[in-house]
C-alpha cells in the first residue's frame, strides 16, 4: 500500500474511532431517534444532487438502507443512549464481522473457515466477559441493544454481497434516503413530539457539529475513502486496518470522556481483539505456516 493510501486508511481509522465519542456527545442534547433522522437526512441531502443512483433495484436499495442503516443505528444510538458506553461500543459492535460469517453460510451458502469458528468462539467469550460486568456505566439493555446493532450491520453486509459490485458511495448516500422517515415515526412514538420539538428547539453549534460529523465524516468521507482502498487493493488487504477502529475508539473515549473498564472488562476486550484478529488474518497466516510444518 502506497504511503498516500496508507494515510487514507488511518484517516479512516480516526474518523471511525472517534465516532463513538461524538455519538455519546449528541446523545446528551438530542434523544436518539431523532439524532438518527438528522443525521440521515444530512447524509442524503444535498449529496445526492451530486452523487449518482447506483444500478441497483429498488427492493434492495431499501434493504440496504432498512439494515445497514436503520437497524443498524437505531439499535446503537438507543443502547448507547440507556448506559453502552462509548468506547465499548466501538468494541462490541465489530462482532458483527461473526454474524456476517454466520448469515453469509445461513443464506448465502458460504462455508466457514476455521479461523472464523476459532475467532467466534474466542470473541465469544470475550462479549459474554463484558456482558457479564454489568454496572452503572455498562447496562444489559445497552449491552443488548448493541449486539442488535452489530446484528443488523451484518445483514446489511449480506445486502450488499447480493447487490455485487455498485459504487458504495452512491449506495451509502441514496441508502441514507430510507431511514429518516422511519426514525422520525421511531422518534414520535418512542420520545414524543414534546420531547422532539424541546430538542429542536434547543439545537446549539455543538448539536450542529455532531450532526455535521455523523453525516459529512463518518457516512460519507469514511465510505468514501474505504471504497476508494477497496477499490485499489485486496479486501485481505485493508480489512485488517479495520481492527484498529476500537483501538481509537476505546482510547479516544478514556481521554474525552473518562471511561475506564474494569479489570475483566479489559480481559474481553482483549478477547474480542484477539478474536477479530483470528477472523481476519487466521487463514493467511496458517496459509503462510503450512509450507514450513509440511
Amino acid at each position: 500500500m502506497s504511503p498516500k493510501d496508507l494515510l487514507l486508511a488511518l484517516v479512516v481509522i480516526i474518523v471511525w474511532g472517534m465516532n463513538f465519542v461524538v455519538i455519546k456527545a449528541g446523545l446528551e442534547d438530542m434523544p436518539p431517534m431523532l439524532l438518527g433522522a438528522l443525521r440521515f437526512m444530512l447524509a442524503a441531502f444535498p449529496a445526492i444532487l451530486f452523487i449518482k443512483r447506483p444500478n441497483v433495484p429498488l427492493r434492495w436499495l431499501l434493504a440496504y438502507g432498512l439494515t445497514i442503516s436503520l437497524g443498524q443505528f437505531a439499535f446503537l444510538f438507543y443502547g448507547m443512549s440507556v448506559g453502552m458506553p462509548a468506547g465499548l461500543a466501538s468494541l462490541v459492535l465489530q462482532s458483527q464481522a461473526f454474524f456476517t460469517f454466520f448469515f453469509a453460510a445461513l443464506f448465502l451458502g458460504e462455508r466457514l473457515r476455521l479461523a472464523n469458528l476459532i475467532g467466534l468462539v474466542v470473541a465469544a467469550g470475550g462479549l459474554a466477559l463484558i456482558g457479564m460486568q454489568v454496572d452503572r456505566s455498562l447496562t444489559l439493555v445497552g449491552f443488548a441493544m448493541t449486539i442488535c446493532a452489530a446484528a443488523m450491520w451484518a445483514m446489511g453486509n449480506i445486502v450488499t454481497r447480493r447487490i455485487g459490485k455498485v459504487d458504495l458511495v452512491g449506495l451509502v448516500v441514496w441508502g441514507s434516503l430510507v431511514p429518516p422517515l422511519p426514525f422520525l415515526a421511531l422518534s414520535w412514538w418512542l420520545e414524543g413530539p414534546v420531547q422532539i420539538e424541546s430538542a429542536l428547539r434547543a439545537i446549539n453549534l455543538d448539536t450542529i457539529l455532531v450532526l455535521v460529523y455523523l453525516a459529512f465524516g463518518a457516512t460519507i468521507l469514511g465510505y468514501s475513502l474505504w471504497s476508494r482502498l477497496l477499490s485499489r487493493y485486496p479486501a485481505s488487504q485493508v480489512a485488517p486496518f479495520s481492527l484498529l477502529v476500537p483501538v481509537v475508539g476505546l482510547t479516544s473515549a478514556a481521554l474525552l470522556l473518562g471511561e475506564c473498564l474494569g479489570g475483566w472488562q479489559v480481559v474481553g476486550a482483549l478477547l474480542v481483539m484477539l478474536g477479530l484478529l483470528i477472523n481476519v488474518c487466521g487463514g493467511w497466516l496458517y496459509g503462510r505456516w503450512r509450507p514450513s510444518l509440511a
